[in-house]
């Protein structure tokens, strides 16, 4: 039998992409999250369709953002959580970068976060941190408090400590109590006390995403020491995050460096054009309705050469007539050529809590009835608003979404 020119080309394709890459996450397997999530729907054509899809089998998506990994389950910017994102089909995953005392650098969410996400009140590191703890005092009702920098310590020193899920208790009397302060909805199965989870450098989370096959999108983190910092400027910091992807022979297609700052966007805009720069994405820090940009200001943001705004879920959404809609914002961003990207899904706690799903989604608070108005929430915005991909503490969800509605990655 003749076997057709296309399939000799397809096959040659797929072997090649097989022979030059590791990727050992070819199946997406996104657990029982969305299942319990589509249960909860209302019946609907959603439900139907999503029910459809059940025993499909999930490949990973580009859709699918892994917000600081999977940090519903697994302590965020460590490697047990990448893996876990790539495990549930994030095809794109997260390193937020910051940089330790000796101006290397680390994933973490914050510079001044690891009294929260690692175990270094637990070690005698803690002599170093910026505020020691001081516990809860019954008296004046003043939480306790720490801050540990990752400017307190050396890298060194920073690849000794482990990760825990993030959260602190503000009542705790002691170190240990004021550690474990995990949020209710989240776990801490996958974090024995005795092991925590493995901290990265920015440098090590790209060769591993290179293993996973998965694209990469870091945040350059703001800083909480003054620039420049020994000599490190902020404009060192953003190239330094480059220079990491082109060391390791990272194409600029495949990074999409994230900012709060419109500084490091014209940084990248100007110096890689064509490169980094074309793949960078704004984050939009908007806390309150009366922070979301104008038309005017979001064209003015489309000229200077940022093609991707990524602001919180709530900026793009409103409740209209009873229902979840497309938010203005959202119409004037598609309008003037932005691509889209929100954030972050499954970070909100419970939905059905008092505050309906709380500040991710201050403009549905008042339609906001059900845990599965995930669901609903991320179906607007990616058949309405358009979406090109949302941040997720669990990516399961969203893979599950996008390969139901064909928004998953071609695979071999």
């Amino acid at each position: 039998m003749k076997v057709p020119a296309t399939i000799l080309l397809l096959a040659l394709t797929c072997s090649l992409v097989t022979a030059s890459t590791t990727r050992p996450i070819v199946k997406a397997t996104t657990g029982p999250r969305p299942y319990y999530l589509i249960d909860n729907l209302p019946e609907g054509a959603l439900k139907t369709k999503l029910e459809s899809c059940a025993d499909d089998r999930m490949v990973p998506s580009d859709f699918s953002i892994g917000h600081r990994g999977a940090a519903l389950q697994f302590p965020e910017h460590t490697r047990e959580s990448y893996v876990a994102a790539a495990r549930t089909g994030a095809g794109i995953i997260e390193c937020d970068v910051t940089f330790t005392k000796d101006k290397e650098l680390v994933c973490r969410h914050a510079q001044n976060d690891l009294h929260t996400t690692t175990n270094i009140l637990l070690t005698p590191l803690a002599a170093k941190c910026f505020k020691p703890f001081t516990p809860y005092d019954p008296a004046t009702k003043s939480p306790a408090t720490a801050e540990c920098r990752t400017t307190d310590i050396t890298l060194a020193e920073f690849k000794t400590l482990v990760g825990k899920m993030d959260g602190a208790n503000e009542n705790a009397l002691t170190v240990e109590e004021y550690v474990a302060g995990t949020p209710l909805f989240r776990t801490d199965l996958y974090t024995p006390p005795a092991k925590g989870g493995t901290l990265m450098t920015h440098k090590e989370s790209i060769e591993l995403f290179k293993q996973l096959g998965v694209k990469m999108t870091p945040e350059a983190k703001e800083a909480v020491v003054e620039w420049p910092y020994d000599g490190f400027t902020r404009a060192d910091f953003v190239q330094k995050i480059v220079d990491e992807y082109q060391a390791l022979k990272v194409n600029a297609s495949d990074v999409f460096i994230q900012s709060f700052i419109l500084g490091d966007l014209a940084y990248l805009t100007t110096s890689y054009p064509d490169g980094f720069g074309a793949t960078a994405v704004y984050l939009d820090s908007a806390d309150t309705i009366k922070d979301v940009p104008s038309k005017a200001t979001l064209a003015s943001w489309k000229a200077s050469g940022i093609n991707i705004w990524a602001p919180p879920i709530w900026v793009l959404l409103q409740a209209k007539d009873g229902q979840i809609a497309p938010s203005q914002a959202a119409i004037d961003a598609k309008a003037v050529g932005l691509d889209l990207i929100a954030w972050s899904l499954e970070r909100s706690g419970f939905m059905t809590n008092p505050d309906h799903g709380g500040w991710y989604y201050q403009t549905l608070n008042s339609i906001i009835t059900r845990e599965s108005d995930i669901l609903v929430t991320l179906h607007v915005l990616a058949q309405d608003v358009g979406l090109r991909g949302i941040f997720t503490d669990w990516p399961g969800t969203v893979t599950y979404y996008a390969n139901c509605f064909g928004l998953a990655r071609a695979q071999c």
